[in-house]
């Protein structure tokens, strides 16, 4: 089963310490004076040495554009916050458009600054083509489906095989390109016999998805496409002519950016209609009694190859339990009738059907999970057996085959797979031909056996096939053209501050010398119960190859052990998050993989939060900070896009304790005035869903205006890119050496440094 977040003040000023609004007039505005520019140049932040030793003229590289100050004040249950930044939040208003792309151009003449910074991206780039990809397998009709790119490819492309052919390309995203603009396939599903596929394609990372449909073997294109449907969620009936799917309400005119995900609806396609005709089966505002959903929830029906059962998903949000309802088709789909199988409280977060036997996966009373089984006929949670009961390991998620349930777990970092015995209720080890990270197993309920995948951070992604209780592999890529042995990966654990081990990933190369003089790139996640599993690190070659240090903290949040780990750093317990990403630099420095003065911190997405907030609690211990499309400001989170939906993970100020975690957590709120802090290199995507542009522009603007340290805030900000989902490989090459070229700067490596001495001293940054 497949899932798919006041009061206003008056008046402008300029930001703090009077530096100019719109930087390409700045030398000219000052008639050229080259002291005048150069006291800019500090007051600015910027590091004068460096402007001068790289050789840059002073009108190429002034202070970064000033973001304009509207304080707005507002008051919650007593506590006064000042927003000085709220005017960014509408991300299409010309003010910020203009601010953000003069802080992007700003950004881009610092990275070009940088000496040998072209020949880094020719190394990564290198790095990241060093073999194919594959992923999102599905299995239908005796054929194997999935997503591959070539090295020499941007996207990934929908491929087929089975029946005795041979690879057969289905989907190329690029024949939908025009100039500029781009295209990635988000989400796929096969009809049962494998004859049609219908798949979601979005422009530019928007993740603005539009349904297609193919024939698999005439590779004809259905006249009709249903937009709107960004959690699509295509699932097909038996007849193959016929899928549902969830679509999003045309927002009305004017409508709040938080509009655009509430009132999703199901509905049933039949293949030769009008979509604007297929009638809405579940969703608010609806007559009759079908399951009920509130404006946030998003439901799907789904359907099962070989069952007659049918079955109504919602999802609410980021809870991650799911309301279940099973139905029997009726003459029309409308006429449905539901029942209710387990809602929020039952902690159910997957499910399976084998005949009559519906199994679902919970966490209810079980924090690393179990799967109980129940009669899909008469479906009483009450008196469900327990079919795997939990243990140590967490139980991720299970998958019906004709001759088991097969059930993926997590054991001490390590992907393993077990199969259930329907007949005997037996549970058997699958051997897997190593340790590493599992993805799948991926069934075909109507046939036996099951596809996964095995990686590591080095060892490329396999592919096998479960037969006859054996793993084989398959040749659904070829093997990864890099070769991985001079590099050694560790599994440690780093005591927190209140006496928790952390799961601390570290890889680098043989040999590498603990001087603490290595340069040390440590990303930290932790949100959603999300897992941060070891997964080839390809781009990151670059800094391995340099004698560089990439560490993974496993900070509570996440669900490296659980639901426990999850709620460990969830609302009230977030701090836990960025205090455990501080507890593993200090290990790692302690350890001597490198230095304060070595150290980067990378977080993406949630991990804005993560790294934002170590940057406030500790900007000693950080030469760099790295935020990509980093939530940086969630105490107005609930007022972007998904706000609503990802309130139920951070927290609402619409209550006392929802405005107290969110407000402890929130880096724009903690910086201070007049502080040293690191070098920092932000990224947003302007078409990002998930976490709006403004977020990370808050984060700038106001770095860049109490910073003292001398170190640059940049803001790169990519507007044919959402929130990365989409991207093209170039578009993810790109980012990632910048980030790599930006650190190695800010520590002084030689090769990136004028000879002339552009480094900055630890004098000026602390």
């Amino acid at each position: 089963m497949g899932q798919p977040q006041r009061g206003r003040g008056a008046g402008q000023a300029r930001a703090a310490r009077g530096r100019p609004g719109i930087f390409p007039s700045l030398y000219k505005a000052h008639g050229g004076d080259y002291t005048c520019c150069m006291q800019l140049l500090r007051r600015g932040g910027f590091m004068i040495g460096w402007a001068m030793a790289s050789g840059l003229a002073c009108a190429a590289i002034p202070p970064p554009p000033a973001a304009p100050v509207m304080p707005v004040v507002d008051d919650y249950f007593g506590t006064q916050v000042t927003d000085n930044y709220r005017w960014m939040e509408d991300r299409s208003a010309p003010q910020f458009v203009e601010w953000i792309k003069e802080e992007d151009t700003y950004a881009r003449a610092v990275l070009r600054g940088i000496p040998n910074r072209d020949e880094l991206l020719r190394r990564v780039a290198l790095h990241s083509a060093g073999g194919a990809a594959a992923n999102d397998v599905h299995l239908a009709g005796g054929k194997t489906f999935y997503l591959k790119r070539a090295p020499d490819q941007q996207s990934l492309r929908l491929y087929v095989r089975g029946g005795g052919e041979a690879e057969r390309l289905l989907v190329d995203p690029d024949r939908f390109a025009t100039p500029g603009h781009h295209f990635a396939i988000d989400y796929y599903e096969p009809s049962p016999d494998g004859m049609r596929v219908a798949y979601g394609l979005s422009q530019d990372g928007s993740e603005n998805s539009v349904i297609h449909v193919i024939e698999s073997v005439s590779l004809r294109e259905a006249a009709e496409t249903i937009d709107r449907t960004e959690y699509g969620s295509p699932k097909w009936r038996a007849d193959g002519k016929s899928f549902f799917y969830n679509r999003f309400a045309m927002p009305a005119p004017g409508a709040a950016e938080t509009d655009k995900y509430l009132n999703s609806r199901a509905y049933l396609h039949v293949l030769g209609t009008d979509p604007e005709r297929d009638a809405a089966l579940i969703g608010t505002h609806l007559a009759g009694n079908g399951p009920a959903v509130t404006p946030v929830d998003v439901p799907i029906v789904v359907t099962v190859a070989g069952s007659s059962y049918e079955f109504a998903v919602i999802s609410h949000g980021a809870e991650p339990a799911v309301t279940l309802y099973i139905g029997t088709p009726g003459p029309s789909a409308a006429d449905t009738v539901w029942r209710k199988v387990a809602d929020t409280a039952d902690a159910v977060t997957d499910f399976a059907v084998h005949g009559r036997k519906l199994f679902l996966l919970t966490h209810k009373g079980a924090a690393r999970y179990k799967v109980v089984q129940t009669d899909a006929d008469a479906p009483d949670l009450t008196h469900a057996k327990t079919a795997i009961a939990a243990t140590e390991r967490v139980l991720e998620s299970i998958s019906a085959a004709a001759d088991g349930l097969y059930v993926r777990d997590l054991d001490a970092g390590r992907g393993r797979i077990r199969k259930l015995e329907y007949g005997t209720g037996a549970v058997h080890e699958v051997a897997l031909p190593g340790d590493g990270t599992v993805s799948g197993p991926i069934t075909d309920p109507t046939r036996a056996g099951a596809v996964f995948s095995l990686q590591g951070w080095i060892s490329p992604e396999h592919f096998y096939r479960v037969s006859g209780g054996k793993a084989q592999p398959m040749d659904l890529v070829p093997p990864w053209g890099e070769d991985f042995s001079a590099y050694v990966a560790l599994e440690v654990k780093a005591p927190a501050a209140d006496g928790t081990q952390i799961p601390l990933s570290i890889v680098y190369k043989r040999g590498l010398k603990l001087d603490g003089h290595n340069p040390v790139w440590l990303t930290g996640y932790g949100a959603y119960g999300i897992v941060y599993s070891p997964r080839l690190l390809t781009r990151q070659l670059a800094l391995l190859e340099d004698g560089g240090v990439y560490a993974v903290a496993h900070v509570r949040g996440g669900g490296e052990f659980g639901e426990d780990w999850h709620t460990a750093g969830f609302m009230a317990t977030k701090p836990n998050t960025y205090r455990d990403l501080i507890a593993c630099a200090e290990y790692l420095i302690q350890s001597g993989y490198g230095s304060a003065s070595t150290m980067a911190i990378e977080g993406r997405s949630a991990g804005g939060i993560t790294v934002g907030m170590a940057l406030a609690e500790r900007p000693d211990l950080f030469r760099v900070v790295l935020s990509g499309v980093g939530d940086s400001n969630p105490l107005r989170s609930e007022y972007g896009t998904d706000g609503p939906a990802n309130s139920l993970e951070y927290g609402s100020t619409s209550t006392r304790a929802g405005f107290d975690a969110l407000y402890a957590v929130d880096a724009t709120q903690h910086l201070k005035e007049h502080t040293p802090y690191p070098a920092v290199l932000l990224t947003t995507g302007m078409n990002d869903p998930r976490v709006a542009p403004w977020q990370p522009g808050k984060m700038t603007a106001r770095l860049q205006a109490t910073t003292s340290s001398g170190r640059p805030v940049i803001l790169l900000a990519d507007f044919g890119a959402g929130h990365g989902m989409g991207s093209t490989r170039s578009q993810r090459d790109q980012e990632f050496a910048d980030q790599l070229a930006f650190f190695y700067w800010q520590i002084g490596r030689p090769d990136y440094q004028n000879s002339a001495g552009g480094g900055i001293s630890d004098a000026a940054s602390r």
